[in-house]
């Protein structure tokens, strides 16, 4: 059994347009606390960590846990037929097995969507001791990626405890951008000792663009060489949070 209603449509489509940002096939752990998903991408250079508790949602309920696989730009392709007044009903079907989708607003609208095959594969969480940890605001790290991009496909990621900085060197050009300690940019920096690692801008720019959506405030978390830690601070009672392994630079 399982059963969710919610409506605050915005949020619940932007949160899973961002966990398609790594995974379109999502299986998701279904349980009476709430819904979770922990997924790599294809390529396992990203993970996604995603939990939205049950008191997140208007109304919830759901028996003994369960993995439930969907397609997820399929569902998002029905999501996107909800208004900002309107709300969203889940269910899953015993009958068929599929899920049903109602969006409520002046008209009542039922779609069905094929579960499909959950994954047996139990992705473990990482542990990982970062050594750097900087807070800042979601747009800014945005808009920080979009101008690394502009020369570059990836971007290098360091800290000394003062200010982030980030440094992208293309074919033709290069860019550095300094996010100085006591900016509005700037909510809080760490660091044990310097640290920086390269990560691709490919994967950074589509994770952030999407999280920003669900999150005004995002915590980054690295050591030198090592995968960074994004934690998008969210509007419900949960989590959004993505791992993301580096370049190795060649000298």
């Amino acid at each position: 059994m399982f059963r969710m209603k919610i409506s605050d449509t915005k949020t619940f489509k932007s949160v899973l347009n961002a966990i398609s940002t790594i995974v379109d096939e999502a299986t998701f752990n279904i349980g009476p606390d709430g819904i979770r998903l922990r997924a790599m991408d294809p390529s396992r250079v990203a993970m996604v960590d995603f939990e939205m508790r049950k008191t997140s949602f208007d109304e919830y309920e759901a028996g003994e846990e369960t993995k439930v696989c969907v397609n997820l730009s399929e569902l998002l392709k029905l999501l996107k037929r909800a208004g900002k007044d309107d709300t969203i009903e889940i269910s899953l079907d015993e009958e068929t097995g599929n899920f049903l989708v109602r969006i409520k607003g002046r008209y009542v609208r039922t779609f069905n969507i094929p579960v499909l095959e959950a994954s047996e594969e139990e992705v473990p969480e990482p542990k990982i001791s970062f050594n750097a940890k900087v807070t800042l605001t979601t747009d800014d790290l945005h808009e920080t990626l979009e101008d690394a991009a502009l020369v570059s496909d990836n971007v290098r990621i360091e800290t000394d405890g003062e200010n982030l900085i980030m440094n992208a060197k293309g074919d033709v050009a290069g860019a550095k951008i300094e996010v100085r300690k006591g900016s509005d940019a700037l909510i809080s920096i760490e660091a044990k000792e310097p640290s920086r690692a390269t990560f691709s801008l490919n994967y950074l720019t589509e994770i952030v663009k999407a999280a920003s959506d669900t999150s005004d405030i995002v915590t980054l978390e690295f050591s030198t060489d090592m995968p960074i830690r994004l934690d998008f601070r969210q509007r419900y009672d949960g989590k959004l949070v993505y791992l993301l392994a580096p370049r190795i630079e060649v000298e």
